[in-house]
């Protein structure tokens, strides 16, 4: 069965669940998951040098708001360097992890690009 976006998949799959009728083997979690990941890095790769976002307004503007831990996951095990992971901060303005260096690789690269 084909579906014309996540969310009408999304939508079945919660029918079904809720009809009772959920086969579990039959979830594409992995598609789902593969395309949550694409629009985070997406969104991310758009954002430009000296600007930042918290990772809840990269899930929102992903179009999953309340997915902030998600997207925190995937910038910590993101290995694309074309991402700029660094740019992804906390909604406190704290900076967060960084993969590639820790807190204050992180920094150092916000202040060269002018973010803070």
């Amino acid at each position: 069965m084909k579906y014309r976006s996540q969310e009408s998949y999304v939508n079945f799959v919660r029918t079904d669940q809720l009809q009772g009728s959920c086969c579990y083997k039959n979830i594409k979690m992995e598609r789902l998951k593969s395309n949550f990941t694409e629009r985070v890095r997406s969104v991310v790769r758009s954002i430009p040098k000296g600007e930042t976002l918290s990772y809840g307004q990269v899930a929102a503007v992903a179009e999953s708001p309340g997915a902030a831990r998600a997207v925190g996951s995937i910038m910590k095990n993101n290995h694309d360097k074309s991402v700029p992971c660094h740019r992804v901060i906390q909604a406190n303005g704290s900076l967060g992890g960084y993969n590639r260096g820790g807190e204050e690789e992180k920094r150092k690269l916000l202040q060269k690009e002018g973010a803070i």
